[in-house]
């Protein structure tokens, strides 16, 4: 494969990552209404990755979890090597950034239940 071979073929790789994972427009060539299918399927199995990591997140936030996590992961989409735990870390911490979640109560040592 040439360099302007790869070259192409890595810049169609990312239009069409972009629109599936990004809302981004679909690259010529693929039918736009099964891209956003496949979208939308997409951030439903991530958001319900999300939401079993971390259900106390999903409990403080009740109906307003899925408006903001479909906000977050179209404005953050994963990155290679992430991992669901982190992804799960970063939704909890942009919605605390955001006013949505309150931010963690800070114990000190003498605080903290013995186990």
């Amino acid at each position: 494969m040439t360099d302007g071979a790869r070259e192409r073929l890595a810049e169609a790789q990312s239009e069409l990552l972009t629109a599936l994972l990004a809302g981004g427009p679909s690259p010529a060539g693929f039918d736009e209404r099964l891209l956003r299918v496949e979208a939308r399927s997409l951030l439903a199995k991530r958001r319900g990755i999300v939401a079993m990591l971390g259900p106390e997140v999903v409990d403080a936030l009740g109906d307003r979890f899925r408006p903001l996590f479909d906000e977050y992961a179209l404005a953050h989409p994963r990155v290679a090597g992430s991992r669901a735990r982190e992804d799960t870390a970063d939704f909890a911490k942009w919605a605390q950034e955001r006013g949505a979640l309150p931010q963690p109560e800070k114990r000190r040592w003498w605080q903290r239940k013995a186990t």
